[in-house]
């Protein structure tokens, strides 16, 4: 009877600081859902609520073609991240061949160099290639930044699916890119999911890279959109929470939509 007490105190603690955590973390929301349905007069005076802010963000941004724009880039830099994680995770985690530990360790080492160090560097050579205001030159500096992490996600990843799946296609007579095709793949994809998960995040939000490589209106990203806003003498407040209420919710859904593959991609591998 005690155990029992015990076990349901803890459960109720346990809930009471879950609950505080979601109100800390959801009050966010909730701040700029409220304020983006205010104008600027009743966001001051705290009372009533209008669209009138909305209007002014779409009048004043091309959002949807800012929107777009972000998809482009998002999608572009994703796509290429996971050809190479996806295919440098195979060759260090199933292939064997002279140096391949420190090739891998020279990957990885990418992670620890920090992006403002290199931003400079990659704006010239992206300026003498012609591919500043380009969506191609962004989407090469998301991979280059994203790749490092995710070759090292995919490696760990399939270290734990069992070499026997190796042994048993070479057996069978598939080669090395079939095998790749067709049993790596398909095993890969709860990690695939996770990789999407978090380099949609951080491209999605990212505004340095956007800004500097992005600058012209036509190919501006939602998130150096809303930037401008803030460039005006005084920012309208109620106007850049609902254009920032736009910009997260890709992110929110695309995370709610692969929430449960950020648990398991790393162990589902094993089980198989």
């Amino acid at each position: 009877m005690g155990f029992a007490y015990k076990r349901r105190i803890a459960r109720v603690l346990i809930f009471i600081v879950l609950s505080i955590v979601a109100v800390v973390m959801l009050y966010p929301f909730y701040f700029m859902i409220n304020t983006s349905f205010r104008s600027f007069q009743q966001y001051q005076s705290k009372i009533g609520h209008s669209l009138s802010s909305w209007m002014a963000l779409f009048q004043n941004l091309p959002v949807g073609r800012e929107l777009l724009n972000s998809a482009i880039v998002t999608m572009g830099a994703i796509a290429l991240i996971l050809i190479v994680s996806t295919m440098g995770g195979y060759a260090f985690a199933k292939l064997q061949y002279k140096g391949r530990n420190a090739i891998f360790l020279v990957i990885i080492s990418g992670m620890m160099i920090p992006m403002q160090s290199i931003i400079i560097p990659e704006y010239v050579n992206l300026a003498n290639l012609s591919l500043i205001n380009n969506f191609l030159g962004a989407i090469l500096v998301y991979a280059a930044l994203g790749g490092p992490f995710s070759t090292f996600l995919m490696t760990t990843y399939l270290r734990g699916l069992p070499n026997e799946l190796m042994e048993a296609s070479l057996m069978d007579g598939l080669s090395y890119p079939k095998i790749f095709t067709r049993i790596i793949l398909p095993l890969s994809l709860p990690a695939m999911a996770t990789i999407v998960v978090l380099q949609f995040i951080q491209v999605w939000d990212d505004l340095l890279v956007a800004m500097l490589f992005l600058q012209s209106p036509s190919v501006r990203t939602i998130t150096v959109g809303l930037a401008t806003l803030q460039a005006s003498r005084m920012t309208n407040i109620p106007v850049l929470m609902a254009g920032s209420l736009i910009s997260a919710l890709p992110a929110v859904l695309v995370y709610l939509f692969f929430q449960k593959y950020l648990v398991t991609g790393l162990t589902m591998g094993v089980q198989k």
